[in-house]
């Protein structure tokens, strides 16, 4: 096993298009690292550098001490599991699974015995004299990630492996795949676009963006706190809601003054973020977790701040409701396909424009009377509110404010 350490890495194609912008990461031996974020955004190429299928233009890539910028990728020790399972339609299971043992003219009492341990870890001990066409999905990308297992490498590496499952599959593989990698301990990179998966598998998540990285924590850090606008819109379903404000102040406290309602600014808000106090005057983006809204039926503090609007969408969903208001609250619109900052840019100010017409979004008791078409109020959990700088996209949580920073 070994750490994989991504120092000052860059891709740039022959046409100028920066694919990977300056990536430094370090991940620890045994950790299993999630890279997460739009398609184009860099997490893929970046994968394929650590594989030996890409170039780097420049930097340095270390798997353990060893700088592998110039090794082929034969020889790198590491395993990858592909989108598309590239499994052999002529070959059983066994012989699939061993495939990769016997050119490397491994004994054949040892294929014997990596083959039958990976096939008993992995659950396909009754499958293994079947060809792929026999196996569902799911099966065929265990024999995938068996045949990587029986490799023993230093690193795997896992390119969308559940992109082609249907729901119930990808929810039940993942599993699998976190199980195994805690079991084997082995150094794991994974690429998905799907935030769900990054959240509930990696030890960390890596969120990327037009090549750049933006946040790396572990999963629950980077729910809690975004480093920036476009973590916040990108992580969490439905995604954060986003609105224009301004820090005002209300005789001694502070409050949230979004235009269409107040929201006070708590002694433990103001102790958690302090640099909010210096924006006190000053336009700042409000951010507000669908979770974070409740009927007042329904709310742990009946007296909490409310937000007023009228239901254009109910989503009946069982466990709960999840409900779109119209509140003609100013709704920060920086990107249709992603809601976020780019750091390469100026930020909000040049790059956002005020629509007002994004509905506030959130997920409430499924006992609620809430309606369609109808006027309702939603109580606002004032302590779990975000705040972020509208001139460079960052949260606002520092003693003093950082002002012209990139994410």
């Amino acid at each position: 096993m070994a750490n994989v350490t991504f120092d000052g890495i860059w891709k740039v194609y022959g046409d100028d298009t920066v694919a990977v912008r300056d990536l430094s990461l370090d991940i620890g031996d045994g950790e299993f690292v999630v890279l997460v974020g739009p398609s184009g955004c860099g997490k893929t190429t970046a994968l394929r550098m650590v594989a030996g299928l890409e170039e780097i233009t420049s930097g340095e890539l270390r798997i353990g001490d060893r700088t592998v910028n110039e090794v082929p990728a034969k020889d790198r020790d590491i395993a990858m599991v592909f989108q598309s399972y590239a499994l052999y339609p002529h070959l059983t299971v066994f012989e699939n699974i061993a495939f990769g043992l016997r050119l490397q003219k491994v004994e054949k009492a040892e294929v014997e015995k990596r083959v039958t341990d990976a096939a008993r870890v992995l659950g396909l001990e009754p499958y293994l004299r079947r060809k792929p066409r026999a196996l569902s999905g799911g099966q065929r990308q265990r024999v995938a990630m068996g045949r990587a297992i029986v490799r023993r490498p230093r690193v795997f590496l896992m390119d969308e492996p559940l992109s082609n499952l249907d729901a119930k599959l990808r929810v039940q593989t993942r599993a699998e795949i976190s199980r195994l990698q805690s079991d084997l301990g082995v150094t794991t990179i994974y690429v998905t676009h799907d935030q769900v998966e990054a959240m509930t598998m990696g030890d960390r998540v890596a969120v990327m963006r037009k090549g750049v990285l933006q946040q790396v924590a572990a999963p629950q850090v980077l729910y809690d706190e975004p480093a920036n606008l476009f973590v916040a819109g990108f992580i969490g379903s439905p995604s954060m809601n986003l609105f224009r404000g301004t820090i005002a102040q209300d005789g001694d406290a502070l409050v949230a003054d979004l235009g269409e309602a107040r929201l006070p600014l708590s002694a433990a808000t103001l102790e958690r973020r302090p640099a909010l106090r210096a924006h006190a005057g000053r336009e700042v983006v409000v951010g507000i977790r669908p979770e974070d809204l409740e009927d007042p039926a329904h709310a742990r503090d009946p007296d909490a701040p409310r937000l007023r609007g009228r239901v254009v969408l109910r989503e009946a969903l069982g466990s709960e409701i999840v409900a779109h208001l119209a509140t003609g609250l100013r709704d920060v619109d920086i990107d249709p396909e992603e809601r976020g900052v780019d750091p390469q840019e100026a930020g909000i100010a040049e790059g956002a424009a005020v629509s007002g017409e994004t509905p506030l979004v959130a997920r409430i008791s499924p006992r609620s009377g809430i309606s369609e078409g109808e006027d309702a109020e939603l109580a606002v959990d004032v302590s779990a509110l975000h705040f972020f700088d509208p001139g460079n996209g960052l949260g606002i949580s520092d003693a003093e404010p950082v002002i012209g920073a990139s994410a």
